[in-house]
């Protein structure tokens, strides 16, 4: 049967010569994976290659029955084109990492709404942001934790799951300031913070995830986001 959903693109991988298998995070079915023929084709007579780049923000109607691990698009179509992201190095690199820790965190194949509309607005930003953005990857797993189940009420609960499971994580006034900021204020509300605490912070949310997200494994956009924001 056929549904219009709109989706957020999180990743994709190659599938035989000229199709390629995509992970979307649908409004009406949570996550969602599609088969997508001939992309690749250089016989192909339109670049649609790019509607499936991270976080691209799709309306679709899709081929969708209860139990199948795969389903098939029947109509796509770019729903918010990005003027910014993929030109801007800082940007499309936390796009990346944000993709790929959506890929490795998001399970559930049902409707989650709230869910959605918090992915949708955190993308929206990233694209809109003129100044302001640089803590965006931070704020964005803080918030994206309370979703997953495990959300932190405030920075010494943070610190303190990191010390149980052995992590040195050690916060100064400036850290331990900026978590409850993150926490507590929305996702576009800036704090200044130094090029040091910041790459502490990323590492130490990612140690973070590690404990609560069985298999979690090696985050590969990591050393990028790092290198571009150091």
């Amino acid at each position: 049967m056929l549904h219009k959903t709109r989706g957020i693109v999180l990743s994709y991988f190659r599938y035989r010569e000229t199709s390629i298998i995509v992970r979307i995070y649908t409004e009406e079915f949570g996550l969602q994976s599609y088969l997508v023929n001939g992309v690749r084709s250089a016989k192909s007579k339109t670049n649609r290659i790019a509607f499936f780049q991270p976080l691209t923000l799709l309306d679709m109607v899709v081929y969708y029955k209860p139990g199948k691990d795969l389903h098939r698009l029947s109509e796509v179509k770019v729903n918010f084109p990005f003027q910014h992201i993929p030109f801007d190095i800082a940007k499309s690199s936390m796009a990346l990492f944000v993709s790929e820790m959506l890929t490795k965190t998001l399970k559930e194949e049902a409707s989650n709404q709230a869910l959605f509309y918090f992915l949708m607005d955190s993308v929206l930003y990233l694209e809109e942001a003129e100044a302001d953005y640089e803590n965006f990857h931070l704020a964005f797993l803080l918030k994206l934790a309370f979703f997953l189940g495990f959300g932190p009420s405030n920075a010494r609960e943070f610190e303190g799951q990191l010390q149980e499971q052995k992590y040195p994580f050690l916060p100064d006034d400036a850290a331990e300031k900026a978590l409850n900021h993150f926490l507590r204020q929305p996702l576009a509300t800036p704090v200044k913070i130094s090029r040091l605490t910041r790459a502490e912070l990323l590492d130490a949310l990612v140690a973070f995830y590690q404990i609560h997200i069985d298999g979690l494994g090696e985050i590969k956009s990591l050393s990028v986001l790092r290198e571009v924001l150091s």
